[in-house]
Parts: C-alpha cells; sequence; structure tokens
C-alpha cells in the first residue's frame, strides 16, 4: 500500500460524516432546532478525525517530507494551500463549538450560526478532499521515493496506535481541571 492510501480511506470516513451532517443540517432546517449533543459529536469528529488524526498525518508527516523536496511552484502553493484550509476548517469547528455551547443555554439565535458553521463544514469538506485525492495526492508521489513513501506508511501507523492515548489523557487532563 501506499501512504496516501490511509488518508484515502480516512477521506471516505470524513465523507460519511459530512452526509450525516448534511442530512441533520436539512432537518435542523426544517425543523428549526437541532440535537446540541449530535453538534457536540460532530465537533468531536471533527477536531479529534478529520482534524488531528487526518490533517495530523498530512502535516506532520507527508507534508514535513515534502517540505524539503524541490516542488513545482504550483505543487508548493496547492501544500500551503491545504495547510491554510486545514486551518480553515480548524476555525469553522471553533466557531461551531462555541456557537453550540450558546445553544445549549437557551441563545435560540445561536442557531443560526450552528447551522451556518455546519453549511460551511458540508461545503468545505468535499472540495478539500478532492483536491487532496485527484491533484495532490497523486502529485506528491512523483517527489519521493518507493522507500521514502513506505517510511511514511509506517508513521501513519505509529501516528494511529498513539492517537487514542493522546485523546483520552487530554480528556482526563481536562476533567481533572474541572
Amino acid at each position: 500500500m501506499q501512504a496516501r492510501g490511509p488518508l484515502m480511506i480516512e477521506h471516505r470516513l470524513i465523507e460519511g460524516m459530512i452526509a450525516v451532517i448534511h442530512r441533520r443540517l436539512e432537518r435542523a432546517e426544517r425543523t428549526q432546532s437541532i440535537e446540541p449533543l449530535f453538534v457536540d459529536e460532530a465537533v468531536d469528529f471533527i477536531r479529534v478525525y478529520a482534524d488531528r488524526t487526518h490533517h495530523g498525518k498530512e502535516e506532520d508527516i507527508l507534508f514535513k517530507t515534502l517540505r524539503d523536496k524541490p516542488l513545482s511552484d504550483e505543487h508548493r502553493r496547492m501544500m500551503n494551500e491545504l495547510i491554510e484550509e486545514h486551518a480553515f476548517g480548524r476555525e469553522t469547528t471553533k466557531a461551531l463549538a462555541e456557537a453550540n455551547s450558546r445553544y445549549k443555554k437557551r441563545d435560540i439565535g445561536a442557531l443560526g450560526e450552528v447551522t451556518d458553521r455546519l453549511r460551511t463544514l458540508v461545503a468545505f469538506y468535499p472540495k478539500h478532499i478532492k483536491k487532496e485525492d485527484a491533484v495532490f495526492f497523486p502529485a506528491a508521489l512523483t517527489y519521493v521515493t518507493e522507500q521514502e513513501d513506505q517510511a511514511m506508511l509506517a508513521e501513519f501507523w505509529e501516528f494511529d496506535r498513539r492517537m487514542i492515548h493522546e485523546k483520552y489523557q487530554a480528556v482526563v487532563k481536562g476533567l481533572m481541571r474541572e
């Protein structure tokens, strides 16, 4: 398997969650309400899986490997765009979590912000994923040797192995502060 394989598999799960978010968003727009627990689950999925786990592999392993390679101007620009898009996803998710927090406290006006942020994520992720799958990942392979590709794949597996511990160490630390 090539290093891009796990990233593309992860994209399929992210697309699945985006489809669920889209369905819940449509329901929320019809009913003028949304289940705050679902929004919490969506935020957790995006933060832990899509951002920390998936984007973490891209930024901390793939992009780091490519950083010192002689990328074309177009590919370097695209890599930088992808990094900016990851930051955009983080900021949108943070704003979603904040709006949901206000919505839980019966701030009805926050529902519009929650649905706006969900709509933004539903529009954002498919385009972002397509850019990576169809354009950037195939191009990235031209800059690495088979040995480097397999080394990245091994780093991806190790990264995943540590993720569950990182997640729940943070959970416990947060609870200890309360």
